[in-house]
């Protein structure tokens, strides 16, 4: 199954100030390393209700775990990644995925963000990998 991607802003521009945030440096590092622009989501795959693999780029590959089953996110052909309070997504509460159905749109939390290393990647199922 290959999968399509609709990308949505769920929120306002949050501004972010000097004066509460870690370094800027920090901050480039963390954004660099762990986190992805929403934009630059080309595949995803869910091999079951609970997880889904964004490709990100050309070679990287997110995990995203759910907070509970998403109703058809396993069988749908494209899904929508609305990241909240930004374009970046970092963390599970960055995120959530649309999942769409006969009765209309689910709206399913993501839990937890990670970037799966090659060693990772590689051992994912063929059917898995995006």
């Amino acid at each position: 199954m290959k999968g399509k991607i609709a990308l949505t802003a769920a929120a306002a521009l949050t501004l972010i100030t000097p004066s509460i945030c870690a370094p800027a440096q920090a901050a480039t590092e963390r954004v660099k390393n762990s986190c992805f622009h929403a934009r630059n989501i080309s595949n995803f795959r869910a091999p079951d209700n609970k997880t889904v693999y964004l490709r990100v780029g050309v070679r990287d590959i997110y995990q995203l775990d759910l907070f509970g089953a998403c109703p058809d996110v396993d069988w749908n052909e494209q899904i929508a990644v609305a990241s909240r309070g930004g374009p970046w997504i970092c963390t599970g509460f960055d995120a959530e995925i649309i999942s769409p159905s006969s009765i209309g749109p689910h709206r399913c939390q993501v839990r937890t963000v990670k970037k799966l290393t090659p060693t990772e990647v590689a051992a994912l199922p063929k059917k898995a990998r995006p």
